[in-house]
This record gives C-alpha cells, structure tokens and sequence, in this order.
C-alpha cells in the first residue's frame, strides 16, 4: 500500500448475542478468532487494524458503525457465518454491501476471488441496505459470510483450512485497497505560500479568499500551506497559477492524490 489505510475490523455478534447456533458451535466464537487472525495478517502487511471488539462482549451494529466511524476507518470488514432455516441447505462464501457499484462491491469481488480458490462455492455480492452496520458506516463496508456453520463440510473446510481463509480474506483487502489507491483521481493545486506560522497562512488564506480565490490551508510536512483550487485538468490549474503570478502571488504547481 502506498499509504496506510486503515482497516476496522467487526467480529460479528458477541456477548449474550451468539449468532447462528448449530450443535454447540457458536457463530460469535468463529466470527471473533477469524477476525483477529485476519487483522494480525493485515497488521504484519502494513496495515492499520482497529478491532471493534477482542473478546466476547456485545455492541449493537449501530455501535460497531459508530466505532468504526469515530476510528475513521477507510475500510470496514464485518466477519460472519451463513446459516439456513434448515440445516445443511446451504453452503458456501457469500458478500453483503450496502450497495453495489462502488469500492465496497471491488473489496467484496476481491474477498470472495480469494476464497473460491480455496475450493468455497461463491455465492456471490448481495446488497443489503437495511443492515445498519452496512448503511451507517461512513467508510465502504463488506460483511464477509464465511461458510455456513449449519453445514459440516463447510465447518471441516473452516477448521481444516482456517489459516488459509484468514490469509484469502486478508489478501482479498490488501489486493482491492492497493488497486483503490490506483483509482484515486489526482488533484492539481496552486500553492501559493508555506509557513511555520499558522496565522501568516491563515492571513494568507484569508486574503486570497477574500479577492474571490477558492483558497485553502493544509498543514503537511511541518508546513501550513495555503493552496488554491482542486483540479482534475492539469490545464485549468495551470491557467489558475498564471492567474496568480500575474498578481504577484508565487506560484507552484502541485498534484495530490487527495484534497488537502
């Protein structure tokens, strides 16, 4: 990863809420070992793990969704198990988002990539807008369904192959995050003056608003500096730094993968 990204990663259920139950396995106790072992896998490649729970308590979807917002997060991963209405019906690897086509839908296509080739039947992406960890998360969010706990070839694939699920879950983020990176537009800004001094950028800043100029302060490598606009064209921010220079601004150029 070029940058470090933050991961929030949800043990589905917990304390007095168990989950799916199928002859004494409970879904809380999988959800929780596998989602500690996919976020040590995800700490020792770079990443920035932030659990919303490491043992057996229980919080709400809503406050999981509100964890993982006040963490900011920039990915959230929900770890479960499927289970049927009866038994044994249902087998297989399954991806819920909120909705599809966006970054949510790319992690949860990269997820479930990694799993089939462990031999997991794919069940695919579904959108679920109504599952409140899902809809009131402010970062993309994947509930991973990891086989289904009412299936015993599915709990001997669990068991017998559980570093190798926790290793696909893991690469499935880190493959779709890097390729996120790839896809984040670059911005090309004017910046206009860097100071030690947060109030000579804040006058700065000031100033330049004040004459009509979309300008703004970042604070980045020790420095507030005082940068104007947010282009997509690299043309437009050069028309914008010729502006300023004819206004006996000094100018330079610069492009960001991100505002500010």
């Amino acid at each position: 990863m070029e940058t470090k990204k933050r991961i929030v990663i949800d043990a589905g259920h917990g304390g007095a809420e168990p989950g799916a139950i199928y002859e004494g396995r409970k879904e809380k106790d999988d959800n929780l070992r596998l989602a500690l072992a996919v976020g040590r896998l995800l700490e020792d490649a770079g990443a920035d793990v932030f659990y919303t729970r490491v043992n057996d308590v229980f919080d709400s979807p809503l406050e999981k969704a509100q964890m993982a917002n006040e963490a900011e997060g920039d990915f959230l991963i929900s770890i479960h198990r499927n289970a049927m209405p009866q038994p044994g019906t249902g087998s297989g690897i399954l991806s819920l988002v909120y909705q599809m086509g966006g970054p949510a839908e790319r992690v949860a296509q990269s997820i479930n990539g990694e799993l089939a080739q462990l031999g997991f039947q794919d069940l695919g992406i579904a959108e679920r807008p109504g599952l409140v960890i899902l809809r009131r998360s402010n970062m993309p969010a994947v509930l991973v369904e990891a086989g289904f706990i009412d299936n015993i070839s599915d709990n001997e694939q669990f068991d017998n192959q559980f570093n190798q699920i926790a290793q696909a879950i893991a690469d499935g983020v880190l493959k779709a995050v890097t390729q996120e990176e790839a896809r984040e537009p670059e911005f090309y800004q004017v910046q206009v003056g860097a100071y030690e001094n947060k109030a000579m950028a804040a006058a700065l800043t000031r100033e330049l608003q004040s004459k009509g100029y979309p300008a703004f302060m970042v604070y980045q490598d020790g420095y507030y500096k005082v940068r104007v606009g947010a282009f997509l064209n690299m043309d437009n921010g050069v028309n914008m730094e010729r502006e300023l220079r004819r206004n006996g601004y000094p100018t330079m150029l610069i492009r960001e993968k991100k505002i500010g």
